[in-house]
């Protein structure tokens, strides 16, 4: 594992621990201050220790009383930080594949163990996972890690270890794979993005031996959105289109729509910018059909609006502004404000679509409100679109609105993944 990914892990940690805390980055900032009796620590510093930029190693003994922890388990984190054999990171920060059995984790013991289940358990389940979906529309990846790990272990001990029938074992699948779905989702918002591609490919493996060709085609889709974003374009476009064509005929209007739009994703990162707008047509095609039966639980968020957002976004990719603001002025005008991380990601492209409109003063006015959207927010996701903002408002640093956002937030630039 990298420096750099050790000092990231630790600041989802930091930030998982500060939050439980019920304090504010500035909060935290103005505590340290109080107790150390100097003014040199500021929300933007709390905020490089959790992005990972930097080590908090000064302030270990007055975070730890703060934050009500252990010094020694604060000293330890710190060591896995640096790099250290004998650091440690408690709970979620332990990787996916830590967690998990060793081998095969959909491989069942060849004697039962543990107590027979039936629809029950499954529905339970089933509501957890949904929670988890909900949950994740107003947390991020790092507030959601613990709760997320332990589910898909204690799923992967249930299919392994208890007896049931062929029809429970084939539901108890389903309910993996969407497990495997929204916990790869939220280790890749947290950065983790080793541990939500195990993940994803267990939900997978899991999806298939319970025959859902639809779910199947959700994580292959997962997946290939997180290797679009990620330096692996190509590979994405094809486990895009792959995705699109496992989901076969069984898929209803939402499903298609969703698998249609990964698709236009896939090939805008890409450069293809033909097939891309193909594939935005074909997804509203999709959903302004009848649907036969109700869509599966998993793609409840999918709507026109959500379809209006990845069009703009992938006009805004292609450097067509003119088409990209309006839509997303529209839809932020009407979106729901408790969805932070969201709200903070599609202000992002608008900014960058108003920059390129040579709009510098809206872009300047919609980037502070990223920032300040993100400021409390435990995902890569925001903090690696922020950077992608402020390197695109460089160009109109002459512009005093745009000075001032990049004089305060400039050191933002300064975090890589």
């Amino acid at each position: 594992m990298s420096s750099e990914e050790r000092r990231r892990h630790f600041g989802v940690y930091l930030a998982g621990l500060r939050r439980a805390a019920g304090r504010s980055q500035r909060q935290l900032a103005e505590t340290l201050c109080m107790l150390s009796g100097t003014r040199s620590v500021t929300r933007n510093e709390v905020s490089r220790w959790e992005r990972g930029a930097r080590v908090p190693e000064v302030w270990l003994p007055w975070l730890a009383q703060v934050l009500g922890i252990p010094l020694q388990e604060m000293e330890q984190a710190a060591a896995y930080a640096r790099g250290d054999e004998q650091g440690r990171l408690p709970g979620p920060a332990a990787s996916l594949s830590a967690l998990l059995p060793e081998g095969d984790p959909l491989r069942q013991l060849s004697t039962a163990t543990g107590r027979r289940i039936g629809a029950d358990a499954v529905a339970g389940l089933a509501g957890r996972v949904h929670g988890l979906r909900l949950a994740d529309d107003v947390l991020s990846g790092g507030d959601l890690l613990g709760p997320a790990f332990r589910e898909l272990r204690s799923a992967l001990a249930l299919y392994r270890e208890a007896s049931f029938t062929e029809e429970t074992g084939r539901a108890l699948l389903a309910q993996v794979g969407e497990l495997g779905q929204i916990t790869g989702w939220i280790a890749s918002d947290a950065g983790r993005l080793d541990d939500a591609e195990r993940a994803y490919r267990i939900g997978l493996d899991a999806a298939r031996q319970a025959g859902d060709a639809s779910l199947a085609a959700n994580l292959a889709g997962s997946l290939a959105y997180q290797w679009s974003n990620n330096g692996r374009e190509g590979e994405g476009v094809d486990l895009a289109e792959a995705a699109l064509h496992e989901s076969g005929d069984g898929a209803g209007p939402a499903e298609r729509a969703l698998f249609f739009d990964r698709v236009a994703w896939a090939h805008t990162r890409a450069g293809d910018a033909q097939a891309a707008l193909r594939a935005l047509g074909e997804a509203h095609d999709a959903l302004s059909r009848e649907a036969a039966e109700e869509p599966p639980q998993w793609a409840y968020w999918v709507s026109r609006e959500e379809l209006e957002v990845m069009d703009a976004r992938v006009y805004t990719e292609l450097r067509r502004p003119l088409r990209a603001v309006p839509l997303l002025s529209s839809v932020l005008d009407r979106y729901d404000a408790t969805h932070a991380r969201e709200l903070a990601l599609y202000r992002s492209w608008l900014a960058v679509a108003l920059a390129d409109a040579n709009e510098p003063e809206q872009a300047a006015a919609e980037t502070q409100r990223v920032i300040d959207l993100s400021g409390d927010l435990s995902s890569d996701r925001t903090s690696a679109r922020t950077r992608v903002v402020l390197q695109r408002l460089q160009p109109f640093a002459a512009v005093p609105e745009v000075r001032q956002v990049l004089t305060e937030h400039g050191h933002l630039l300064l975090t890589t993944r």
